[in-house]
């Protein structure tokens, strides 16, 4: 059997440009992302992925014909990727920092911990989030979603998005006010519950100064806290969903 030397060369070429947008998203991506994960491990994934993706990736440049054009396309492809994944740790950081909102509300504002996927510290009610909604991403195949968006974002625009990396920058910059309007409402009814036990405790000592409002509040708070953030558990997968599917819409948009 005889390969043509052109035909190889136009695989490799389309692999080459599959590779670069997913091995942007494969680096930043929650999950896979994270610093528990090795590199060869995301490289493996990023050049599997890519073979299996090459058959739908519509004809590319050759890597023959490498120009200051064909560079721009390859940083244009990379920053596609590394965009998508940043979006879905937006979607992962609603949940974050909604458990900081009720941490300093319960008292657990000094009690953190490192995160070993992001190495930085965090709250440990946050740290409980962000592992409750990781494993319901999965669990979800929220992967397989995104994979999917990525695949399909190579047949709508193979060379880039509409309107190039500015549009796309302006529309990721948008959703940090989805993010905290998000965090918000998943935080506000624990927040306000806590907050009628504080004024609570304040009616108490009006009325009992002799009462030491430091060893009776902060236990109670804490108490409360855990019962309220249970209870909350309740509507977390309609929240969760919610959110999810208006994140997989807004992704779907420019892929």
């Amino acid at each position: 059997m005889v390969v043509p030397l052109d035909a190889l060369v136009g695989e490799a070429s389309r692999t080459f440009w599959a590779m670069l947008r997913i091995g942007g998203f494969f680096m930043v991506v929650p999950v896979i992302g994270s610093q528990m994960v090795s590199p060869r491990i995301r490289v493996a994934l990023t050049f599997a992925t890519a073979l299996a993706v090459t058959p739908l990736v519509p004809s590319m440049p050759p890597l023959a014909d490498i120009d200051l054009s064909v560079l721009m396309l390859a940083i244009t492809q990379v920053l596609i990727g590394v965009g998508l994944g940043f979006t879905t740790i937006v979607l992962f950081q609603i949940f974050t920092i909604a458990g900081q909102f009720v941490a300093m509300q319960m008292g657990l504002g000094f009690a953190s911990m490192v995160d070993p996927a992001n190495g930085i510290s965090v709250t440990v009610l946050s740290q409980f989030f962000l592992m409750l909604v990781s494993l319901t991403f999965v669990a979800m195949d929220g992967h397989l979603v995104l994979l999917n968006v990525l695949v399909e974002g190579f047949l709508r625009t193979p060379l880039g998005i509409d309107g190039g990396i500015p549009q796309l920058s302006w529309q990721i910059a948008s959703l940090g006010s989805w993010m905290f309007g998000g965090a918000v409402l998943i935080a506000l009814p624990a927040v306000t519950s806590l907050l009628i036990v504080n004024l609570a405790f304040g009616v108490m000592t009006r009325a009992a100064p002799q009462l030491n409002v430091f060893s009776l509040g902060f236990p109670f708070a804490l108490l409360f806290g855990l019962v309220i953030v249970w209870v909350a558990l309740y509507e977390f997968t309609p929240q969760f969903e919610g959110l999810t599917q208006w994140y997989f819409d807004w992704t779907r948009r420019w892929g």
